[in-house]
């Protein structure tokens, strides 16, 4: 396995891949799944999009938020995000997700910031125990919801 930056002819495969993940776990998408699909739209943005490639096939992704913008789901000037964690089925159980996380959590450390924020649902049990495996504590009073009936839960690792 190797974790590495996406490619730009990899852009839509790595969109369909999270849709495909999240779909599984969340029927309803909407609007999200657009977002979702726009991997060249949040590299544009500066966001960073890792990629778990086992032996030339797209296992897993994951969108590094460097700071404060339009992909931030967190308000901390000192703090980044990671979302759309997103590993295929058939390639779960491997640690694809862990390391795709601390991908991330390594960055974090090069670009200077003091914590990482994510989100996550109440469905998503599997991603809630590897982040707190890995050191990331829940932080309740961060939970929103970006539409009606769909709570996010709030993760923080503080990276010191």
């Amino acid at each position: 396995m190797v974790i590495r930056a996406v490619l730009p002819s990899e852009h839509a495969a790595v969109g369909e891949l999270v849709v495909d993940v999240y779909r599984s776990i969340i029927p309803d998408l909407d609007e999200y799944a657009d977002e979702l699909r726009d991997v060249a739209g949040r590299a544009q943005a500066g966001v960073l999009i890792w990629v778990a490639d086992v032996d030339g096939a797209l296992a897993g992704t994951v969108s590094y938020v460097p700071g404060l913008g339009p992909y931030a789901e967190f308000k901390d000037p000192r703090g980044a995000g990671i979302r759309m964690l997103a590993v295929l089925p058939a390639f779960q159980g491997r640690g694809i997700g862990e390391a795709l996380v601390r991908a991330c959590l390594d960055r974090a450390r090069v670009d200077g910031r003091q914590r990482v924020y994510l989100d996550t649902t109440e469905w998503m049990d599997t991603a809630q125990r590897l982040y707190r495996r890995i050191g990331f504590v829940r932080a309740p009073e961060l939970d929103w919801e970006p539409t009606p009936g769909l709570t996010l839960f709030a993760y923080v690792y503080q990276v010191v």
